[in-house]
């Protein structure tokens, strides 16, 4: 390491966001960045640690000490080069993941963790800047043919690998973009959407075939894919939204978290959406139902659309913050998490179960909501849920369902082609993500459930090789 001593005299230093006042008149991404001598300093803090956790804690496998060195070092080719020898997106990765590796590193253990994910946008960011980033296509070709279907984070990780390996590679899509979630579903304020744009280009230069407005058992079926393709891998995400089953669910004004994030995404692309169809926070109290990363969304969402007020609650107890005993370094921290939405303005609250949605003339107006809490059964360990008969009354124009993912649509595509599904309903894969039927393979959400971007884009790397490997026997 350039400075072996580093991370004893320089402090952790975030770039920040935006600020609150300024960022949610628009949907520009909000973090900031640093200058690129403080960046230097924040990448020297790293301490090439005997056993380097944030590798162990990255789905990826990423190299974190290494291109952290070369960053340091001001060797923006070599750290990207390191960068992308494990991870096909950095540009994704660098803006929209959790930062396991952070959460790993052994300065975490008193809070000052490398700034690992800054670090890694700032490489690529640099990368791009400085022209060390070109369209390599394969220079040679197999002669076989595989299917993607999806263009997620898992679909394009999966199409990338197999296309440097010289297989000739079809993305199908159903939308009229790629990008999947990372384009319909993460907002822009947190992914702007020339980033994509930036890197699909080089996937088409690259020799990828991309199809949009294909629904593939629909424009296209199973058959002919097994009959056009030699491999075909199954990656359209878990796309079945957890319901709420209550009285109300049907008043206008209830919806899916991705129906609002969807149509905003859109929305700011260009799109022209009808006045009837617009979904809109607009003048309106909107409570968002879900505590994850999802409902955060909409709360962002909400407030740059102009929400009298939003409220957020979740069934689950509030997390501790700063420290928890269950979950101790260097595992994931089951803390409080607040995002920069959170910030913009929110009522968070927690222990709530929705019991009823009312409404007048046919739109909603209030929740009913019930206190919960949660008793560890002596017998099994498991929480179980008990009900208080505490009963609030929520005032909601708006209310939107994040409260996650089950599994991924069965109809059309996973009929046609008969895979077997998990007791979860996902595709059942192998250790080499190979489904039940020959030559179909699945990575991503549709075989594992709803995850994170790192962990699909590893799945999707993890196919690819495995379709390379059943192609080339």
């Amino acid at each position: 390491m350039g400075n072996p001593k580093a991370f004893l005299t320089i402090n952790r230093k975030e770039a920040g966001y935006r600020p609150i006042a300024d960022r949610i008149k628009d949907y520009g991404e909000v973090e900031q960045t640093l200058n690129s001598e403080d960046r230097r300093l924040q990448a020297s803090r790293c301490m090439e640690c005997g056993v380097p956790f944030c590798h162990w804690s990255c789905p990826l496998g990423n190299k974190q000490p290494e291109w952290q060195d070369r960053l340091y070092k001001n060797d923006i080719k070599g750290a990207y080069a390191l960068l992308i020898a494990t991870d096909d997106f950095p540009e994704f990765t660098g803006r929209v993941c959790p930062a396991l590796c952070e959460k790993g590193c052994v300065l975490n253990k008193v809070h000052e963790p490398v700034t690992v994910r800054e670090n890694e946008a700032a490489i690529v960011e640099r990368a791009f800047n400085e022209d060390y980033v070109h369209a390599c296509p394969p220079k040679k070709r197999t002669g076989k043919r595989v299917a993607v279907i999806g263009s997620g984070p898992s679909g394009l990780a999966c199409a990338n690998q197999l296309n440097q390996r010289g297989h000739s590679v079809t993305v199908f899509e159903k939308d009229e973009a790629i990008g999947g979630l990372l384009r319909f579903g993460i907002p822009d304020f947190k992914l702007n959407k020339s980033v994509i744009d930036r890197r699909l280009n080089l996937l088409k230069e690259e020799g990828i075939e991309f199809k949009t407005g294909m629904k593939v058992g629909e424009d296209i079926t199973a058959d002919d894919l097994l009959k056009d393709f030699d491999a075909v891998c199954v990656c359209i995400g878990s796309g079945v939204p957890r319901d709420l089953k209550v009285t109300g669910r049907d008043l206008k004004g209830v919806h899916f978290a991705l129906e609002l994030l969807q149509q905003q995404n859109r929305v700011v692309a260009g799109a022209e959406i009808p006045k009837g169809e617009r979904i809109t926070a607009k003048g309106k109290h909107v409570l968002v139902i879900g505590g994850g990363d999802t409902g955060s969304d909409c709360v962002g969402t909400s407030n740059r659309q102009g929400a009298l007020s939003v409220t957020q609650i979740e069934i689950m107890p509030k997390p501790p913050e700063g420290e928890n005993p269950a979950t101790p370094w260097p595992y994931w921290p089951m803390i409080l998490k607040t995002s920069s939405s959170h910030m913009e303005g929110c009522d968070r609250r927690w222990l709530l179960d929705t019991k009823e949605i009312r409404g007048v003339d046919g739109k909603v107006k209030e929740v009913v909501v019930e206190e919960v809490e949660w008793e560890k059964d002596p017998e099994t360990g498991r929480m179980n849920l008990k009900h208080t008969g505490k009963t609030e009354t929520l005032k909601a124009d708006l209310v939107l369902l994040a409260m996650g993912f089950t599994n991924p649509i069965k109809v059309g595509l996973l009929e046609q082609l008969g895979v077997e599904l998990d007791q979860r309903g996902n595709v059942k894969v192998d250790a080499g993500q190979k489904s039940s039927v020959d030559k179909v393979f699945a990575a991503g959400d549709a075989s594992t459930g709803a995850s994170l971007v790192v962990r699909c884009i590893a799945s999707g790397r993890k196919a690819a090789q495995a379709i390379h490997d059943y192609l080339m026997k």
